[in-house]
């Protein structure tokens, strides 16, 4: 099963994991955007690509439709400078079950990232590591001794690594306590942005907390604060679900209205499907809605997303006929065995 359909320890808060680390070659020039340039990287990789091993097969960017590669996007597997990109210049190395990702040319030569659903911090960095170093023995990859991996994008200078993790957060959020929560995140040097990273907003009470700092840090002690304050957020999250829970009418009251309307909708947009899921994601997290399980929450909130949508019936819609058939599609997850 393909890793954001499953769910594991604390996927009551927390939804995900991805380590990324950003790699360059050290005899291109960084920041590739000529196809000339981007041809000989593709074939430098193809002809060592069985050296790396993992079950990665190259696939191509600009032989996808746009559904395909907005798909990706949603999956969070592909970054929306790769989705949107036009130039032909960026691949992806990517296996069957999804969970490992190199994508090519984007700003970086290589940016590999190894996701987990739920909480893995541990296994999601062992993993990554472990693809990093069989990089670095197959590919000449640019490091300096003073500074480290040498990356196109400043930021990412030294480790060259991200670690992050996506939370759902509604219980700090109908408490009133989310802004204080996050900005007491950002002053521990963590980054807090939307579902899709960098300059995207937050949606259905999720946000993406991931390390700030890539230089003068080690790999290690980045997953080490990162898991100290995602651990704090859980216990603050779940403390803020039992003060809900206090007036039970009142709580089971608005996570029964948000299923009501999932359930039997008729046309539905997909972002009020990501803000009733939210609240259908709390009550199924709290033993309430009974109807529904986690891994029916996952498949609805992967299948109603525009693309994967498409994807799933095979067939390319307008606006209008997405929402309709997406409540078609809620329906189905619901009443399904």
């Amino acid at each position: 099963m393909n890793w954001y359909l499953q769910s594991g320890k604390d996927s009551d808060v927390v939804m995900s994991t991805r380590v990324r680390y950003a790699r360059n070659f050290r005899n291109y020039k960084f920041g590739i955007k000529e196809k000339e340039e981007a041809k000989k990287i593709e074939e430098e990789i193809k002809s060592k690509l069985m050296n790396v091993g993992y079950g990665l097969k190259l696939l191509k960017l600009e032989d996808m439709d746009d559904i395909t590669k907005m798909s990706l996007l949603e999956k969070n597997v592909i970054s929306p400078e790769c989705a949107m990109d036009k130039s032909g210049v960026c691949d992806i190395l990517i296996n069957d079950e999804e969970n490992i990702c190199i994508l090519l040319n984007e700003e970086e030569h290589m940016k590999l990232q190894v996701f987990s659903g739920s909480f893995d911090l541990d296994g999601t960095f062992n993993l990554a590591r472990e693809i990093d170093k069989k990089l670095e023995e197959t590919f000449d990859i640019a490091k300096s001794k003073k500074y480290g991996y040498l990356t196109n994008k400043l930021t990412d200078v030294g480790t060259g690594m991200r670690a992050s993790v996506m939370v759902h957060l509604p219980g700090l959020t109908k408490t009133g306590n989310i802004r204080k929560v996050l900005d007491s995140v950002s002053s521990f040097g963590l980054n807090i942005r939307g579902v899709y990273g960098e300059n995207s907003k937050s949606s259905g009470d999720m946000y993406q907390i991931s390390n700030k700092q890539t230089l003068g840090i080690t790999e290690d002690d980045i997953i080490k604060n990162l898991k100290v304050i995602t651990e704090k957020i859980i216990e603050q999250e779940r403390t803020a679900r039992r003060m809900l829970a206090k007036n039970q009418i009142l709580l089971e009251d608005i996570v029964y209205r948000s299923f009501g309307i999932l359930s039997n909708c008729k046309k539905i947009s997909a972002e009020e499907t990501r803000n009733l899921l939210s609240d259908v994601k709390l009550g199924t997290d709290l033993g309430i809605i009974k109807e529904i399980n986690d891994s029916k929450v996952l498949q609805i909130y992967l299948y109603t997303k525009p693309a994967n949508l498409q994807k799933k019936i095979g067939q390319n819609l307008d606006a209008f006929d997405r929402d309709v058939k997406r409540a078609e599609v809620i329906k189905e997850i619901i009443n399904s065995k």
